[in-house]
């Protein structure tokens, strides 16, 4: 069970700068206009063995005056809700602010391990403005710069100290795990409740700390598999209910703890920027994927070319990974719900396919040879060789050139693309690499 982290402050104390630093990305924009950062909100951090997921709060926030304070406050209540640890992020230069005070009383009321970090301390000067902090109650500042990463070591090092040692769950390792994943009222609750069906076949449920997912483990249709629930479905809390911010938080730990992620969309809303950003969670996370068009008993017009657009739609939306199922469903009336876990097993099946190294061979170097990669500055590029790579998370392959530097990621999508259209690789995300021979 991975740990989770937020960062939360006031805008413009330097949130997406420590989340950069941390994650080691330059991946959120950076930029001194509050409100800037966006869709970059989520990362893992690695340090001294230990790896925990980043959550970058300023990415949610609304940027009009009159919301503002509001949104700022939900979010920290969110986070609070859904995180193991809080890095509450001031500004040293800019000292103390309303703002800072009424995010400290939040997060005193809160039972989360809090650690109050005094960003923007670039030089010796600006450590004398740290005292001032002591009045939130949240006990002593670090003073870090998060421009420069100094002070960021001794801060990671607290922060392994206060988050709760994850212990490995009492899984069987070859059950695959499904979560199901969607903005909020799009239906998961409703179609959790049809998979149970009244004859609950509920083997065990597994839970860690109220915060994990919760794992039910089910032997339905002749197949075993756990379901991951977010325990904090069941947690209704009405300030939360229209936060994009929300949806995401809660999706981080079912997505990171599965194999499969069935993603709801809702038929009568279409795809929307938020059902974008848990795709993007699954993406970095490599989960296999199964789309399910939810609510599609309230479309009016269910013909063939209404479901072929709005598949071309999901589609040209996710692209450039585009290999995964779209099952048109209704949880209410139960409609394709069986379809859904059938096809979920398969998408769980094809992510652990094994691909025997002659038989990549003889399919894979014949259409390499009918259409080699491009030559650049003269020179040949060829591909002698291909094999899988065993005991990978996700399916992964290597194919072995004189000059893999030269093969460009176009190329390595054609290659993906015949892999895909030669074995079925549908709803699972692979690797492919070029290395030197």
């Amino acid at each position: 069970m991975g740990n989770l982290v937020a960062i939360v402050g006031r805008p413009n104390v330097g949130k997406s700068t420590l989340f950069n630093r941390l994650t080691n990305s330059r991946r959120a924009i950076v930029s001194d206009e509050a409100g800037t950062t966006r869709d970059r909100q989520y990362g893992k951090c690695e340090w001294c063995g230990r790896e925990f997921s980043v959550v970058d709060t300023g990415g949610w926030v609304v940027n009009s005056d009159d919301v503002f304070e509001e949104e700022i406050r939900k979010q920290v209540i969110v986070a609070t809700e859904e995180a193991d640890l809080v890095l509450f992020l001031v500004d040293v230069k800019n000292g103390l602010t309303d703002l800072d005070e009424d995010v400290a009383r939040i997060l005193r009321q809160s039972k989360l391990p809090v650690v109050l970090v005094a960003n923007k301390a670039d030089d010796g000067k600006d450590l004398y403005g740290q005292y001032e902090f002591y009045k939130l109650g949240l006990g002593d500042p670090f003073c870090i710069s998060a421009a420069t990463g100094s002070g960021t070591g001794d801060l990671l090092d607290f922060v392994l100290t206060k988050l709760p040692v994850t212990s490995g769950d009492d899984l069987e390792d070859n059950v695959p795990r499904f979560a199901v994943v969607g903005r909020p009222n799009v239906g998961k609750s409703s179609i959790i409740n049809a998979f149970i069906g009244e004859d609950r076949h509920i083997v065990t449920d597994i839970a860690g700390t109220t915060r994990d997912s919760i794992y039910t483990k089910y032997d339905k249709f002749g197949f075993d598999f756990y379901l991951v629930d977010t325990a904090g479905i069941r947690r209704k809390n009405k300030v939360t209910e229209d936060l994009e911010f929300y949806s995401v938080m809660r999706s981080i730990r079912a997505i990171e703890n599965s194999d499969v992620c069935i993603l709801m969309i809702d038929a009568t809303r279409g795809i929307e920027a938020q059902d974008m950003n848990i795709f993007q969670l699954i993406q970095k996370n490599n989960k296999s994927l199964v789309v399910v068009v939810n609510k599609w008993d309230l479309v009016e017009d269910k013909s063939q070319i209404a479901i072929k657009t709005f598949e071309t739609a999901i589609r040209q939306r996710m692209a450039p990974f585009v290999d995964f199922p779209i099952i048109f469903a209704s949880a209410i009336t139960k409609q394709r719900i069986f379809r859904v876990l059938e096809t979920a097993k398969q998408v769980y099946l094809n992510r652990t396919i094994k691909i025997g190294t002659s038989k990549l061979n003889e399919v894979m170097l014949p259409i390499i040879e009918q259409t080699p990669p491009p030559s650049i500055k003269g020179k040949y590029i060829k591909i002698k060789y291909v094999s899988q790579v065993p005991d990978t998370q996700i399916p992964t392959f290597i194919f072995y050139a004189n000059l893999p530097q030269y093969v460009k990621e176009a190329y390595r999508r054609f290659l993906e693309n015949k892999l895909r259209e030669n074995w079925t690789l549908t709803g699972t995300p692979i690797n492919v690499f070029v290395r030197q021979k």
